[in-house]
Parts: C-alpha cells; structure tokens; sequence
C-alpha cells in the first residue's frame, strides 16, 4: 500500500528517514561601551538585517535563537539557523556597523565576526539547569582608535546569563 514505507518495485520495506533532534537555544550578544552615533545590527543569511533587541549609550543587545542539532562531529552538535554563518566547526555570527548596517551618512562600514566555537556541552548543559536558559557574550565595542570594534571576537567568552 503506498505511504506504508514499502518499496513498490522491490517489495522490500524502505528504511525511515533519519530524524535530527533540535533544540533552540537563546544566545544573547552584549556589546559595551560602543563608539556613539553608530549603528548596529544583527546580520541574517547574506544581506538581512535586524536591529539589537536593547540600545543604550553603554549597551547594545542582540538576542537570538539558534539550532542545536545532534551530530557525529567531536562536539557531538552543531549549531545552526538564519544568523549563524560559517561552516561546522566554524560557525560564527556576524554585527554589521554603520553603512553595512543601513547607517545613512556614516563615514565607513564594519563588521564583527562573533565566534561560536566557545559554545561547549558543558554550556550546553549548564543553560538547560537555568530558569532564564541564555548564553551571553560580552566585549568592548570600541577599538583601540575609537572606532567600533571591527574583528574576530573569539567565543571563548560565552556564559550563562
């Protein structure tokens, strides 16, 4: 009978397609202190954006959601969804400053590449244990010359807010 997962040629039962368990997790993004008159926003796949969830003269937020898909990789997950770039084991998620994030008038556009890589099983399993289940990472928006910081900032500074 069709859609009982039998092979109608063959005779022989189809194998079920493999199902990957995902949950989301709540990552949140914390810049501090950044440059003024600045904007910021989140990137999402190639060319969308969205603007920080906060914006403060000390703070700029952006909370977001990604995928947490079991897999064979030596991390045993992947993390996935419409803000994370990069390939597995080297995912990232990119803030867009000034002109790159639709700033009229601003004299330059950045962006801030934001490591996944410090996102562990640990982490993994220490959010679940918590009522507000968010990771965050936190660094200075403002470089060294007194424009917004504009380089890879390496994830080994996630933790649970």
């Amino acid at each position: 009978m069709p859609g009982q997962g039998i092979d109608q040629c063959k005779g022989d039962a189809m194998p079920a397609p493999k199902k990957t368990s995902a949950e989301t997790l709540s990552l949140r993004i914390t810049v501090v202190d950044p440059p003024p008159n600045i904007l910021w926003a989140l990137q999402l796949g190639r060319e969308e954006i969205v603007k920080p969830t906060i914006a403060t003269k000390k703070r700029i937020g952006f909370d977001l959601t990604v995928e947490v898909v079991e897999d064979s990789s030596p991390e045993g997950f992947r993390l996935r969804g419409p803000a994370v770039q990069g390939r597995p084991g080297e995912r990232f998620v990119y803030l867009r400053m000034g002109a790159y994030a639709g700033q009229v008038g601003a004299p330059a556009g950045w962006r801030a590449k934001i490591g996944l890589e410090g996102i562990s099983r640990a982490l993994l399993t220490e959010v679940k244990a918590k009522r507000s289940g968010v990771l965050e990472l936190r660094f200075a928006g403002t470089g060294r010359n007194g424009a917004p910081a504009c380089a890879t900032i390496l994830g080994n500074g996630w933790h649970v807010a």
